[in-house]
C-alpha cells in the first residue's frame, strides 16, 4: 500500500499526547450536521423578528407580524402576534362564514328549517356547539341533566312545554321552579301520607291506607296539590309543575332510590323541604336571536320535540 493512500486512511490527531501513547483524535464534525446548525442559528434569529420572543423590562420585543380581529365589544384591534389574538382572529372567520347560514335560519319558519337538509345539518354543527358552551354546564354534555338539579331535556318530558315556541320561549325569558315547603304547614303523618299517594300514582310500591288518605289531602285545600299538579296530578305547563303520574323524575331522586320505603322517602323530603333552586337564566340579552333559534331546534331534536 502506498505511503499516501496509507496517511489518507488513518485517524487525524491534534498532536497532543500523555503518556506516550494516548492521543486526541481530530473527528471534525459532518459538513451536513454544521450546515443545519448554521441554519438553525438563522431561522432563530428569523423567528426572532418575526414573532415575539425576548423579555425587556416589562415588556417583550413584539416581532413584525401582526394580527386584526374585532373584539367582544365590536371594536377592531391590531395585535402583535399571539395565540389569544390568532384565537379571536379565527373566531372571527369561522363567525364570518356562518353569517349567512344564521341570517338564513332568521328568515325561516321552525317548519321550513325542519324540511331543509342542509339547515338541518347546520343546526346540528352550531347547535351543538351552542349548547356546549351555554347549556351543557347544567344539562350535560347530552342533555340529560341531573336529578334533582336540571331537567332532563332527552326524555320528552316537557315541564314549559315542547314545542318550538315553548321551547324558544323558556330560552328567551328563562324559568324559575318553585314549590313551597310543606314541612311547615303539614305534619309528618300528612307528609308521609301525600308521598305514598305520589308514589301510587307513578306505580311505585305503596301503603294503600296511607296512599288513599293522600288522595284526599292532596285535592282538599289543606295541602292544595291540585293546584299546581292539576286534579289529574299530570301537572301544568304553564306552571312548570311536573306530571306525577308519569314516573320520570327531575326533583326527587326515585330511581336512584334503595327500595319502596327510598323511594318513599326521595317524595317525602321534596314535599317537606319544597323547592326554590330551578332556575334558569334568559338567554335574551346574551346569545343572538338567531343563536336562540339555533338551539330552540337543536333542544326540540333532543327530545324529540312536540
Amino acid at each position: 500500500m502506498s505511503e499516501q493512500k496509507l496517511q489518507s486512511q488513518t485517524v487525524q490527531t491534534t498532536g497532543h499526547a500523555w503518556d506516550g501513547d494516548l492521543q486526541e483524535y481530530n473527528n471534525p464534525l459532518p459538513v451536513w450536521w454544521v450546515y443545519t446548525f448554521y441554519a438553525t442559528v438563522i431561522f432563530s434569529i428569523v423567528y426572532w423578528v418575526i414573532y415575539p420572543s425576548w423579555p425587556i423590562g416589562k415588556d417583550w420585543i413584539g416581532g413584525m407580524s401582526k394580527i386584526t380581529y374585532v373584539n367582544s365589544e365590536g371594536e377592531t384591534k391590531t395585535h402583535s402576534w399571539n395565540t389569544r389574538a390568532l384565537l379571536l382572529q379565527d373566531l372571527n372567520k369561522a363567525a364570518a362564514e356562518q353569517k349567512p347560514y344564521f341570517d338564513k335560519v332568521s328568515g325561516m319558519s321552525y317548519a321550513q328549517i325542519a324540511q331543509d337538509p342542509e339547515m338541518n345539518a347546520f343546526i346540528l354543527s352550531a347547535g351543538r356547539a351552542l349548547f356546549a358552551d351555554n347549556c351543557a354546564p347544567c344539562h350535560q354534555a347530552g342533555g340529560q341533566g341531573v336529578v334533582g338539579f336540571f331537567p332532563n331535556l332527552t326524555d320528552d318530558d316537557w315541564l314549559y312545554g315542547g314545542s318550538y315556541d315553548e321551547i324558544h320561549q323558556t330560552l328567551m325569558i328563562g324559568r324559575r321552579g318553585y314549590m313551597p315547603a310543606f314541612g311547615e304547614v303539614l305534619n309528618g303523618d300528612q307528609i308521609d301520607q301525600l308521598a305514598n299517594y305520589v308514589a301510587k300514582l307513578s306505580g311505585s310500591g305503596h301503603d294503600a291506607a296511607k296512599a288513599a288518605a293522600g288522595d284526599a289531602l292532596f285535592h282538599s285545600e289543606t295541602a292544595a296539590c291540585f293546584y299546581c299538579h292539576g286534579d289529574d296530578a299530570k301537572g301544568r305547563k304553564d306552571l312548570g309543575a311536573p306530571n306525577l303520574t308519569d314516573n320520570i323524575w327531575l326533583w326527587a331522586d326515585v330511581p336512584g332510590a334503595s327500595g319502596d320505603e327510598g323511594k318513599i322517602a326521595a317524595i317525602r323530603g321534596v314535599i317537606a323541604g319544597g323547592l326554590n333552586k330551578g332556575v334558569m337564566p334568559a338567554w335574551a340579552g346574551r346569545l343572538s336571536p338567531e343563536q336562540i333559534k339555533v338551539l330552540t331546534v337543536y333542544v326540540h331534536e333532543l327530545g324529540g320535540g312536540q
